[in-house]
């Protein structure tokens, strides 16, 4: 999980720890699936792109590095903080991705790294993405895979069992708390099956044009397992009418 806009003040116990995380290379997932994101998904920089739960702002960089005039929102002040600190030419703002204060068609890019199975409300997020967004323009995202994000492996072999949770099609609240390596994280946010997601698109207006099931790259070995089994799921809908 990247960064999220939660519900207001949630990630606020979490700042100083995700700092922490995110900032040590190599230390979480980040790492070995950005490439396939940033490479395979977004497409070139064009007029403005939003992010959505920027956190400590490393995807919000990741996209000024490679061009993208972005501005970005999250619901954490602390994590505003951090991210205000390293510049970058990044327009940072305080606000919750289900009531942007950004007007209609400003943005003909908006992103969501591993924020919408955080936020609140995540139907009405991906509806206020598709707003804010010009027609034809893409709303790019990562999101825990609904598939391996609705179940457990049995074991840390790398071919161990994995078993799906009872109810897959019911909306869980996850509350993990995580230590690697030294770093404690607490990462908080919501299950969705796929079903919820291609529904959020089609209600706000956007349609599915590309699905990637990213396999990790140069990655450590905890990671093997994901090799045989997706992490993340990369999708870029496109705007196609106005609701």
């Amino acid at each position: 999980m990247s960064s999220g806009v939660a519900g207001a003040g949630e990630w606020e116990p979490e700042a100083g720890n995700w700092v922490r995380w995110a900032r040590t290379p190599g230390h979480d997932a980040y790492w070995y699936y950005r490439h396939a994101f940033f490479g395979d998904l977004v497409p070139a920089a064009g007029r403005r792109t939003l992010e959505i739960g920027c956190g400590e702002g490393r995807v919000a960089r990741d996209l000024a590095a490679a061009g993208h005039r972005v501005v970005a929102v999250d619901t954490s002040a602390s994590l505003l903080r951090q991210a205000r600190h390293d510049g970058g030419g990044i327009a940072y703002v305080l606000a919750d991705g289900a009531a942007l204060p950004l007007p209609d068609a400003s943005f003909d890019m908006v992103v969501a790294y591993n924020s919408l199975q955080v936020v609140r409300d995540m139907p009405a997020t991906v509806r206020e993405a598709a707003r804010v967004l010009d027609m034809a323009g893409k709303l790019c995202i990562c999101v825990s895979h609904p598939v391996t994000d609705l179940g457990r492996f049995h074991g840390d072999a790398d071919d161990a069992d994995f078993v799906l949770r009872p109810r897959y099609f019911e909306t869980e609240r996850v509350q993990d708390t995580v230590e690697r390596d030294g770093l404690t994280m607490t990462f908080r946010g919501w299950t969705y099956p796929l079903e919820a997601y291609w529904s959020a698109m089609a209600d706000a207006g956007l349609q599915v044009e590309a699905v990637r099931e990213p396999r990790p790259v140069d990655a450590p070995a905890r990671y093997r397992r994901y090799e045989r089994l997706p992490m993340f799921m990369n999708l870029r809908a496109v705007k196609a009418h106005s609701r």
